[in-house]
């Protein structure tokens, strides 16, 4: 059963969310009003923030005290491809840093409309490839991302595959956004039950993230990917968000595949309920098993 709090805050949330009109959105207020938000939130404590540029690219380092040094998580933020950075997510990141106890680096790739796919897969890329010229080992980083920035994890471990680089030591992905066709059965059999999206509101997103005869591309959707030789896998998904099947999917195509996955389904949680970490107990032992998994992948 979820907690009152929890409940407090999907109510409190769902009726914020649920006054943006995604079909006829204004991009740029949206951006503003999210990282202004952003900004009110309460990074953990002991957690230093560094600032830093990587591939021409504004990003964050996240730092713990005391540590496990040579150890990273790369953290793709979400936003559906079009809002999203730092300011909005440094607070939900700074508590991964903590509950895994390595430093995380969050970059912000480029967003659509204006930089359609795949310039945030680009971005990704580079960033990684970066890390390893400058001396970071694949085996001690770990990719982790929420929502879209999930979706572009997986979009880089499979474009990182396909080009043969050495491969990162595994991914954790919240919620993740991994079907742009919004194909999944979820889409009408959570759609009462999701308190912030509605099925509609994919295919205006994959409208400002991609052109019409991508969005069944594996770097795209990777729910229609090959699936082989990929790292070992964590997901943390809601039961009432309409994306679950985005990740019961994959999670069956890399068990078919041969991958390691461990798919964990949150009761009556919703799309990255991690992201309230200091506000709901839901969300606090969330991060804090992906933490224990993160430390296992590295140790």
């Amino acid at each position: 059963m979820s907690s009152k709090t929890s409940k407090l805050v999907r109510s409190v949330t769902s009726a914020y969310v649920r006054r943006i009109d995604v079909a006829n959105v204004d991009v740029a207020k949206v951006r503003h009003l999210w990282d202004r938000l952003g900004k009110f939130l309460m990074t953990a404590i002991g957690v230093k923030i560094r600032k830093d540029r990587i591939n021409g690219l504004y990003a964050e380092w996240f730092d713990p005290k005391q540590y496990t040094k040579g150890k990273l998580i790369l953290y793709l933020h979400g936003g559906a491809y079009i809002v999203g950075g730092c300011d909005m997510h440094r607070q939900m990141v700074s508590h991964l840093a903590r509950a895994a106890n390595v430093q995380v680096l969050l970059p912000e790739y480029r967003l659509a409309p204006e930089h359609k796919y795949p310039a945030g897969l680009e971005d990704a890329i580079g960033i990684y490839r970066s890390l390893l010229n400058d001396g970071w080992q694949a085996s001690d980083i770990m990719l982790a991302g929420d929502s879209a920035g999930g979706g572009l994890s997986v979009a880089t471990l499979l474009a990182l595959r396909d080009a043969g680089d050495e491969l990162p030591a595994g991914a954790v992905l919240m919620s993740p956004f991994l079907d742009v066709t919004a194909s999944g059965e979820t889409m009408q059999t959570r759609a009462a039950q999701d308190p912030w999206f509605h099925p509609e509101h994919v295919p205006v997103i994959a409208e400002y993230y991609c052109e019409e005869h991508q969005r069944r591309d594996a770097y795209v959707s990777p729910v229609f990917a090959n699936a082989e030789g990929l790292p070992p896998i964590y997901i943390q998904v809601g039961n009432d968000e309409i994306l679950l099947s985005d990740s019961t999917r994959f999670a069956e195509n890399v068990r078919q595949a041969g991958g390691d996955v461990e798919l964990d389904i949150w009761p009556d949680m919703w799309h990255v309920f991690q992201f309230f970490v200091n506000k709901m107990p839901e969300s606090g032992r969330a991060i804090a098993k992906i933490g224990a998994y993160v430390q296992s992948r590295l140790a």
